[in-house]
């Protein structure tokens, strides 16, 4: 992460043909000052934008250079200037959208079974959003474009590429056909076309890394997809790093980039997360986020391990808008003091949970971020509990508890994995169907018999002294269906209670579900030694009624298993918390973030209030070390601090946004 620029600007510059002048107000001394004041130390700047226009003196395609640019040099200047105050400048093109290509070479555009343009977006013309198929004669076209950056720009003057808009697709054409038979895959399985379509992603990430590498060796290089998942482990020798695009506003919600930071911060690359100053979407012109909602997303993405980009668009005529490098400027000024405390550190993690992305089928329908990973997500950081999202293959001994959400697909080697991670004192909790083999439906990791799903749409818990131990001693409903299963070796810590009906056929009372029956039913949770099972889709259900309740009953299981917790506090479970160690040192930095994000329109969810909080005790495991002193950053005013029973304990006067804390 040392190398990386922590303060960066993602600067779009997708420009029409039918806007005049462009260009016509870029200053390059201008443009660079309102970067300096902003505290901007790295800008992507333009080589050619999803128009299919250039920004810089092509030799190459001249005819391509935006028709009313009035500086041929733009991207040059940029450059040049930039390194001249020791700011970056990667250099951005796209390249599976090209309004100019799907205009002039139709032959070069994935297609579907219908033989018609895929538009992955889904957006009415006129767009740029029709596919380019990575199997045509396009792919060289792209090569000959990157050479001809390369020889404008010079390789001396290239710090990286940023190639945008790399997706699988579901396409049909011959080019693709022709390599599905060489490859032994059948064209026409659904899953093996978009199985193949991974592939001749990771090859073409290959073939263009290679390309890059052999001509400018030093150039960073990263290819977008808005998305970092299991699957980008298999070409992540293409990537010098990873860049993880999640605008909340903008379709991703506040729930996609802490699921997906917390997976893709153990590939072992150094990562940037990236946002916009949009108050939506990218191309939101004339727009501005909220300062705190701005705050919140470039300080999570430093409390998760992450550098910072945020994305901007350059108006038309080249001039870099005050009121948006104020803003960027308010964050990036804050990131700046503290940003030496966030290099070189790793994540200090207890938990680690299990992504359902791992076990998707290609071409079959998912839901993206699974409810259950985001129920996950939000109970354990709503906890202050200190997990990484990880996926089969990765080091379990990393963590104390390894969590299986809802619906993590039976595999033998993982059920393997499981119990010999166990036998070695490491502890598990699954819940509902996660590794349920239907066929062999005794689970020896659970001590449970799988019967079947619940005869009932609803059923109830009901608390106890080890389960629910600060809930009220009755009946709470289960919004969705569970699993019926019979202990076998198991211990119940928790019952399940019958209503006394389903809501069908002639069967209905009041508004909604039956109220219980008083009678027992399945166990709702067992233990078998180190392992704790739930039978209900537990985290699915915080996701999409969040009980309280279900929170309750999951902070008992982890306690009941967990020795200890890296991080307590007194405050509200909107107080966020990230615990990281310095690789140079075992000191500890804390995050603490309090941001509370609001739906105040139809379409999107933002921040617009920071909420101070006061007195807030704050407790982190420190074990036998020694403390020598606790530190506000970036200030380094000592704290006083007390020591016991293995956690130092730390009161804070006030936190209001974003806090940080040197443990040393």
């Amino acid at each position: 992460m040392s190398e990386l620029k922590y303060r960066q600007v993602h600067l779009d510059f997708h420009t029409s043909e039918y806007i005049p002048n462009v260009g016509s107000d870029f200053d390059a001394e201008e443009f660079v000052e309102t970067l300096k004041v902003a505290s901007v130390d790295s800008i992507t700047c333009f080589a050619r934008c999803h128009h299919g226009w250039l920004y810089y003196p092509s030799k190459n395609r001249p005819d391509l250079i935006h028709p009313n640019i009035y500086n041929k040099n733009l991207l040059l200047e940029q450059i040049d200037v930039c390194h001249k105050n020791d700011i970056k400048v990667p250099i951005y093109t796209t390249v599976q959208w090209d309004a100019y290509v799907m205009e002039h070479h139709p032959e070069w555009l994935s297609i579907d079974e219908n033989g018609e343009y895929i538009n992955s977006q889904g957006v009415p013309a006129p767009h740029f959003y029709y596919t380019i198929c990575l199997n045509s004669g396009y792919r060289q076209y792209l090569k000959e474009h990157l050479q001809d950056i390369i020889d404008v720009v010079g390789s001396e003057r290239i710090d990286g590429f940023f190639l945008d808009i790399l997706f699988k697709v579901d396409c049909h054409c011959e080019n693709c056909f022709e390599q599905m038979h060489l490859k032994g895959l059948n064209t026409a399985i659904k899953k093996d076309r978009v199985a193949y379509s991974l592939i001749m992603l990771d090859e073409f990430r290959a073939e263009i890394s290679a390309f890059i590498n052999e001509r400018v060796p030093s150039a960073g290089v990263f290819y977008n997809s808005s998305h970092i998942g299991p699957t980008a482990k298999k070409s992540l020798e293409s990537f010098s790093h990873l860049e993880l695009e999640s605008l909340p506003s903008g379709g991703w919600g506040y729930d996609h980039f802490p699921a997906t930071m917390r997976y893709s911060r153990n590939l072992g690359k150094d990562i940037i997360g990236m946002t916009g100053k949009f108050h939506t979407y990218w191309g939101d012109f004339h727009s501005l986020k909220n300062k705190a909602a701005l705050e919140f997303e470039c300080f999570n993405m430093l409390a998760l391990g992450a550098a910072c980009s945020i994305g901007d668009q350059l108006h038309p005529n080249g001039k870099l808008s005050e009121a948006a490098y104020d803003l960027i400027g308010h964050v990036y000024g804050r990131v700046k003091a503290v940003e030496e405390y966030c290099r070189n550190t790793t994540t200090i993690s207890e938990i680690g949970v299990l992504t359902p992305e791992e076990f998707y089928i290609p071409g079959e329908p998912n839901p993206g971020i699974h409810p259950a990973l985001i129920g996950a997500v939000r109970m354990l950081q709503e906890l202050s509990y200190q997990f990484d999202i990880i996926d089969s293959q990765m080091d379990f001994d990393k963590y104390k508890v390894i969590v299986l959400p809802d619906v993590i697909d039976y595999i033998p080697r993982l059920e393997q994995k499981l119990e010999e991670y166990t036998k070695r004192g490491g502890k598990v909790i699954g819940t509902y169907e996660s590794l349920i083999d239907k066929n062999n439906a005794v689970s020896k990791l659970y001590g449970n018999e799988y019967i079947g799903d619940s005869s009932y749409d609803r059923d109830f818990v009901l608390p106890n002294d080890t389960i629910g131990k600060d809930l009220y001693k009755e009946e709470y409903v289960m919004y969705v269906k569970g699993a019926e299963i019979e202990s076998l070796t198991s211990k119940v810590l928790m019952q399940t209670v019958k209503p006394y009906f389903n809501r069908e056929g002639k069967t209905f009372c009041s508004h909604q579900h039956a109220p219980s029956s008083k009678e027992f039913g399945c166990p709702a949770v067992t233990k078998n030694e180190h392992v704790i099972y739930f039978s209900h889709p537990i985290f699915t259900l915080y996701r999409k009624n969040s009980p309280a309740w279900c929170k309750a009953m999951m902070k008992d299981a982890i306690e009941h298993l967990l020795d200890h917790k890296l991080v307590q506090h007194n405050g509200p479970s909107t107080l966020l918390t990230s615990l990281r160690e310095k690789t140079d040192s075992n000191a500890k930095v804390l995050h603490a973030l309090h941001y509370i994000t609001e739906k105040r329109s139809a379409d999107i969810y933002t921040i617009e209030d920071v909420i101070p909080l006061h007195q807030i005790e704050l407790k982190v495991f420190i074990g036998d070390a020694n403390v020598k002193s606790v530190k506000v950053i970036p200030e380094l005013t000592p704290l006083q601090f007390d020591v016991k029973d293995n956690y130092v304990t730390i009161t804070i006067d006030k936190i209001e946004g974003h806090f940080m804390l040197l443990i040393e």
